[in-house]
């Protein structure tokens, strides 16, 4: 990577993580300390306003990102981080538990990640975008992990409000990233790679192998908030730890699931075995919420189903997005993974509320039976699932549209060893390659993307 595509590929995660951060915090807490504001005693308003954003993210994520076309990134994702501020803001100096939900649907609605993404495809090469996108989900996940042991020691020092005002501080120090580290890209265009196109959002809805990909990451994040309204409770009222106490819990359980998970993926990578991999964490997912159902009544019982669960959770994060790019159709990446995080977002939405609900019915038992519910059916459809190759996606750069034109050159690149899917987008200048991670022929690919030029005539001697 060149120095200009490594301080935008490490400045945009500093960017994803600091927003993500923010709005991770509040997570762990959430419904602790919104129980004690007015209008608390109703489980479901606490849901609703834990979990609101996701809606408004859900809506909003990928009309800013196609609204970052026609304007410009930067101006998009300062509107949005500002929202973000605005949002916080509000939750803070919120004296209701409906403040707090305006607040949180506010912040949802600074939906810039579609945003962040194609500034990121603007300021890097193709060859060089897979390693950049990997830098920014890495640093999502370290603040989903940071989110958690930080929580509850902060809130025990500056409350749920306090968690909203940091926040509002780290959105605003991602602005500042934005005008002082990220550069200004020379020129902005489409990439399908790392965009939604509103014209393959049929044919990827249609498509049977990513919807079940779609309800897995829907019914993941579901679960997960569902969890979030019952477990901060039962640390308290049956473990017996203070709130200040819980990051002893977390940080354990994350980090076994994390080691636990760095082999699984290898294995389910390297072997060519990720479907197995994948329905092995599914029944994992499904064994950790039946066992929070059964018994759920010691400190010991909570961590043990927490280390399964986060296993289980650390697993399927890593593995559902690189599925996603193997079935996906190759030059539909971008909007395959637009639709993913829409109902990822729609998850965290719906598991908050009906979680919260059916906590207010009935206790933490209806939680995790309908926690459960939602794995089963995931289970059970991803046996349906078609085994992935063992693919990769491959992106060049065409200077110059060789003489037969772009669908006849996607014929030829198709033809060749080890390629399985072969796209040449003219308007973007790109040739997609689906390849085998090993066996393909790259230098026959690199002989039709770029000909050499041929040899002046041989000058007249005569």
């Amino acid at each position: 990577m060149s120095p200009l595509e490594t301080r935008a590929s490490l400045g945009l995660a500093g960017l994803y993580a600091l927003r993500m951060l923010g709005m991770f915090l509040v997570l762990p807490v959430f419904a602790l300390y919104a129980a004690q504001m007015p209008g608390g005693d109703n489980h479901t308003l606490v849901g609703i306003a834990m979990g609101i954003y996701g809606l408004t993210q859900a809506l909003l994520q990928l009309p800013l990102g196609m609204l970052s076309d026609h304007v410009g990134r930067k101006p998009v994702i300062y509107a949005g981080l500002l929202l973000l501020i605005v949002g916080s803001l509000v939750a803070a100096f919120a004296d209701t538990l409906m403040g707090v939900a305006i607040g949180r649907a506010l912040q949802g609605a600074g939906a810039i990640s579609a945003a962040i993404t194609a500034l990121l495809a603007d300021l890097t090469r193709e060859e060089n975008r897979t390693k950049a996108m990997a830098i920014v989900g890495g640093s999502i996940g370290m603040s989903f992990a940071i989110s958690l042991v930080a929580a509850p020691l902060l809130a025990a020092s500056v409350g749920l409000s306090g968690i909203f005002l940091i926040t509002a501080l780290l959105a605003a120090a991602a602005m500042a990233g934005v005008w002082l580290i990220i550069p200004d890209p020379s020129q902005s265009r489409f990439h399908s790679d790392a965009e939604a196109n509103p014209k393959r959002l049929g044919s990827v809805l249609r498509d049977p192998q990513l919807l079940r990909l779609n309800y897995g990451v829907f019914a993941l994040h579901a679960a997960q908030m569902a969890l979030f309204v019952t477990l901060p409770l039962a640390l308290v009222q049956t473990a017996g730890l203070q709130a200040n106490q819980h990051w002893q819990v977390y940080l354990p359980v994350m980090a076994i699931g994390f080691v636990l998970m760095v082999p699984a993926v290898i294995i389910g990578e390297t072997r060519n075995r990720l479907k197995q991999v994948f329905l092995a964490a599914i029944a994992l997912m499904l064994l950790a919420q039946l066992g929070m159902a059964i018994k759920l009544d010691t400190l010991f019982s909570i961590a043990a189903w927490l280390t399964v669960y986060f296993i289980a959770f650390n697993i399927l994060e890593a593995t559902q997005p690189s599925l996603i790019s193997k079935l996906a159709p190759v030059d539909a990446k971008g909007t395959a993974m637009g639709v993913y995080n829409t109902t990822q977002a729609l998850g965290f939405a719906v598991g908050s509320a009906v979680g919260a609900w059916l906590y207010h019915q009935g206790g933490a038992l209806p939680v995790h039976l309908f926690s459960a519910a939602l794995v089963a059916v995931w289970l059970l459809l991803t046996f349906g699932l078609k085994p992935p190759l063992p693919v990769r996606t491959m992106m060049y750069h065409i200077d110059t549209l060789p003489p037969q034109g772009g669908p006849a050159l996607a014929r030829e690149l198709s033809q060749l060893a080890g390629v399985k899917e072969a796209v040449v987008i003219a308007e973007e200048g790109v040739a997609y390659l689906k390849v085998l991670r090993e066996g393909w022929d790259e230098a026959g690919a690199l002989a039709l993307l770029h000909p050499a030029p041929a040899a002046p005539p041989a000058a007249d001697q005569g």
